[in-house]
């Protein structure tokens, strides 16, 4: 196992510097003129000296060069310098990524937004499971009952309808009809009394709801069809054969089986939640890393895109690995020798 994990890192390096050239070659070939939002009014020479502070004058495959530099050396240094204390090289005149639009460090930003996406977009991912699987091992148990066709009719309601229109329904009935909930995430809130920590819990109900439904839905029909699956099957006849009862059945033979293609769905949706729900954030005005993406692509702020959809590949990678490892945990028949 160890092996197969170290073979995996190493092909990984390679394949992330391959993503890494098509993003930042796709970005350089885009339309996009980082002095398109200045007014009109500024001379041509003017914007010429915008983009050569850019470094827009030197050839691509030397800023992408100089972008290797900065994120895989000069970030990794600076945060050692910053969390640890750690002092490599030239602190002062060490280069970052910098954001077109603010002049601030890409990994600051990023640092920054991370906290509101994890606790809204992770905890309805994370509610989403927690309702997914009892209720598709519920549904497969109670097959074509009144609870499996409601169940089926939400999950493919949920799973069929866009977010941004749940949404609004959401806004519209919870914050303008009914007014239980506000409309917008204020991000600013600090929790520092109970009464903060009830405004914090609100204003967190709906999109997590939103999202949780979408993910819950998707979850439960694999879950469900996984039970399906191995609950004819001849292990489970003999163990109930052997008089064991149904929970332990569930529990001990059935679950276990049945969870193998729905880990690895989790594991792989969870690069999601760090690059935020794009469309649901901007809804509910939640500054995260989705709506930071979304505000870099309109201003053509290609740094600050180019260091989020790299980070989001990452993430992508690792968890195909983690949902790999986490297979051959499951099933027995898999060995990575």
């Amino acid at each position: 196992m160890i092996q197969y994990i170290i073979r995996r890192l190493l092909i990984a390096i390679p394949t992330l510097l391959v993503i890494s050239f098509i993003i930042f070659a796709i970005l350089d070939l885009a339309p996009n003129d980082p002095t398109g939002n200045l007014p009109m009014t500024v001379p041509p020479e003017v914007r010429e000296k915008i983009r050569i502070s850019l470094g827009l004058d030197k050839p691509m495959y030397i800023r992408f060069g100089m972008w290797l530099n900065q994120f895989f050396i000069n970030e990794p240094l600076n945060l050692l310098h910053e969390g640890w204390g750690i002092s490599i090289g030239d602190v002062e005149n060490r280069t970052r990524v910098l954001s077109w639009a603010t002049r601030s460090p890409v990994v600051d930003l990023i640092i920054q937004r991370t906290p509101q996406t994890l606790w809204v977009v992770g905890l309805s991912y994370l509610f989403g499971i927690i309702i997914a699987i009892p209720i598709g091992i519920a549904s497969a148990y109670k097959q074509y009952s009144w609870f499996d066709q409601i169940g089926t009719f939400v999950s493919m309601v949920g799973f069929s309808v866009p977010t941004f229109f749940t949404g609004m329904v959401a806004i519209i009935l919870f914050s303008v009809q009914l007014q239980w909930f506000p409309m917008i995430y204020d991000t600013t809130l600090v929790v520092d009394s109970w009464g903060n920590f009830v405004l914090q819990v609100k204003q967190m109900i709906m999109p997590v709801m939103v999202l949780g439904l979408y993910n819950a839905s998707q979850l439960s029909r694999f879950m469900r069809a996984s039970i399906l699956d191995n609950l004819n099957l001849d292990y489970v006849r003999t163990a109930r054969a052997k008089g064991r009862s149904e929970t332990v059945v569930l529990l001990v033979h059935v679950l276990r089986n049945s969870l193998i293609p729905v880990v690895t769905l989790i594991a792989l949706g969870i690069p999601t939640i760090f690059s935020g729900a794009l469309i649901t954030e901007q809804i509910f005005r939640v500054n995260g890393l989705g709506q930071l993406l979304i505000i870099a692509i309109e201003g053509a702020d290609i740094p600050l895109v180019q260091t989020l959809t790299f980070i989001f590949a990452v993430l992508i990678v690792l968890f195909n690995l983690v949902a790999d490892v986490l297979y051959g945990i499951l099933d027995p028949r898999i060995r990575y020798d």
